[in-house]
């Protein structure tokens, strides 16, 4: 369902409200890109800088919220493991895989990959990320035409390919990044920490209640 227009009805009615007539101007958008350039950023604990140091603590905040991480050194070689993943768990080698995705090896690793939207049969999908957080062992997913949003939300089982160039220290560090490469942010932005889960009943923890049950990361160390 597209929702760009009941968002932009919203928008002008709260710039009306505040006095302001039509499309913001480009004095306003600079205005407002030159607030966020100035605001101090809060306070935050020491987080890792180098490569290594990055990988290291995203893997440990990843597996602490249940998401296994394996290793690899190019993208070509990510579905080989994938598949490995697949077959230690007894699970279906079909799967839907972004669009982005598509010029991997995926028929000679055994994986059937399917190149488009997820629908609710899915069993497996297969995305890559914008970037990766490893304050949280978070993956940052923007959504678009070639990455959409439903290959992180919709199948039982979410395998994560992540370049290791694209772990940034925190989230402040990956709104920074969507700036500088996106400009404004796309339709969604979904911050993925491991699979999913719920308390509700009886404070009791259990897997997969709105999304995936599993979620596996590759982690390129050569991308």
């Amino acid at each position: 369902m597209d929702t760009s227009a009941a968002r932009s009805n919203i928008l002008a009615r709260i710039r009306s409200a505040q006095g302001r007539k039509g499309a913001p101007t480009d004095a306003e958008r600079a205005a407002a890109d030159d607030y966020v350039q100035r605001h101090p950023a809060g306070p935050r604990p020491p987080l890792p800088a180098t490569r290594d140091e990055l990988i290291a603590r995203f893997t440990l905040e990843a597996e602490r919220l249940a998401t296994t991480v394996a290793e690899v050194g190019t993208l070509d070689e990510a579905p080989a493991e994938a598949a490995r993943y697949l077959h230690a768990l007894d699970l279906s080698c079909d799967a839907v895989a972004w669009p982005a995705l598509g010029g991997l090896p995926w028929s000679q690793a055994g994986i059937a990959a399917s190149l488009r939207k997820p629908a609710d049969a899915d069993l497996v999908g297969i995305t890559g990320c914008f970037c990766a957080t490893a304050e949280t062992g978070s993956l940052v997913l923007l959504s678009g035409a070639d990455t959409p949003a439903s290959g992180a939300l919709l199948p039982q089982t979410h395998i994560a390919i992540v370049p290791a160039s694209r772990i940034v220290a925190s989230h402040e560090d990956a709104f920074a990044l969507i700036r500088a490469e996106r400009g404004e942010l796309p339709r969604a932005v979904n911050f993925v920490s491991g699979p999913s889960r719920t308390g509700d009943i009886e404070q009791t923890i259990v897997l997969g209640a709105h999304g995936p049950y599993r979620v596996h990361v590759i982690v390129v160390r050569g991308a």
